[in-house]
C-alpha cells in the first residue's frame, strides 16, 4: 500500500509537475502519455495472462501514433531537456510500476480500501518535499472560491471519484486494456478545449482521432 501511494501519488505527481519546470509541456505530453506502452510491457513481464497479442501491440502503436498526432498537432521543434525529459519519463516509469502493483492488492481488497491507503500514503510520503522546498502562498489565497472550487475539484473528482473508477476497471478490464485507454486523454482534452475554449478542430486532430479509435478497438480485441 506505501508502494501504491508513492508510484501512484506523490512521487509520481512530483516528478510530472516538477518535469514542466524543465522542459517544454509537449514533451512531457509524450513522455508521460506513453504510459501504456511501458505500462504493458512490465506487467507482461510478470503476468503471463496480461501480455499483449501482436493484435494489441499493433493497436496500441497506432493509439500511440494518434496521440501523437493530436499533441503535436502539425507543429513541434525538438527541444531536448535532460532534466525535463527524465522526469516525465520517472513519471511515466511510476505509473507503471503503480499499474503493476494494483493487480495484485485488487485480488484481495476493494477499491475504496485501496484508495483509502494510497492517499494516506501519497499524502504521507509528499510531506517531505514541502518541507524541504516549501511553498509560500500570499496570504489568503487559499480562501478565494477560485481556489476552494479547482481544489475541490482536483481532490473529490479528478483524485477520488477518478482513482476509484481506474482501481474498478483494472479489476474488469486487466491492466493492459485499462491503461490503454489512457490515448484517449489527449483527445478528450482538445474536445473539451473545443467547446470551452474555442480552439479550432485542424486535420492532425482528426487523423490523430481516427488512429486513437482504431488503435482503442485493436487493444481491445485478444
Amino acid at each position: 500500500m506505501a508502494a501504491l501511494g508513492i508510484t501512484g501519488g506523490s512521487l509520481y505527481f512530483l516528478t510530472e509537475n516538477e518535469a514542466l519546470c524543465y522542459t517544454n509541456t509537449t514533451n512531457v505530453s509524450l513522455i508521460v502519455c506513453s504510459c501504456p506502452l511501458v505500462a504493458a510491457l512490465l506487467v507482461g513481464l510478470f503476468y503471463k495472462s496480461e501480455r499483449l497479442s501482436r493484435l494489441q501491440a499493433v493497436g496500441m502503436l497506432i493509439a500511440a501514433c494518434g496521440m501523437a498526432a493530436v499533441i503535436l498537432n502539425g507543429h513541434y521543434v525538438l527541444r531536448l531537456s535532460p532534466v525535463g525529459d527524465m522526469l516525465a519519463l520517472g513519471a511515466c516509469l511510476c505509473w507503471a510500476v503503480y499499474t503493476l502493483l494494483i493487480i495484485p492488492a485488487n485480488k484481495k481488497y476493494d477499491p475504496v480500501f485501496i484508495n483509502r491507503k494510497l492517499f494516506f500514503y501519497g499524502l504521507l510520503t509528499v510531506v517531505p518535499y514541502f518541507v524541504l522546498f516549501p511553498q509560500p502562498l500570499p496570504a489568503g489565497v487559499l480562501l478565494r472560491p477560485q481556489v476552494v472550487a479547482c481544489l475541490l475539484f482536483l481532490g473529490v473528482v479528478a483524485s477520488c471519484v477518478c482513482f476509484l473508477a481506474w482501481t474498478w476497471v483494472i479489476a474488469r478490464l486487466g491492466a493492459v486494456v485499462a491503461t490503454s485507454y489512457v490515448y484517449v486523454n489527449p483527445l478528450s482534452t482538445i474536445i473539451v478545449a473545443t467547446l470551452l475554449l474555442h480552439e479550432h478542430v485542424t486535420p492532425f486532430f482528426l487523423l490523430g482521432t481516427l488512429l486513437i479509435i482504431l488503435g482503442m478497438v485493436l487493444a481491445d480485441r485478444k
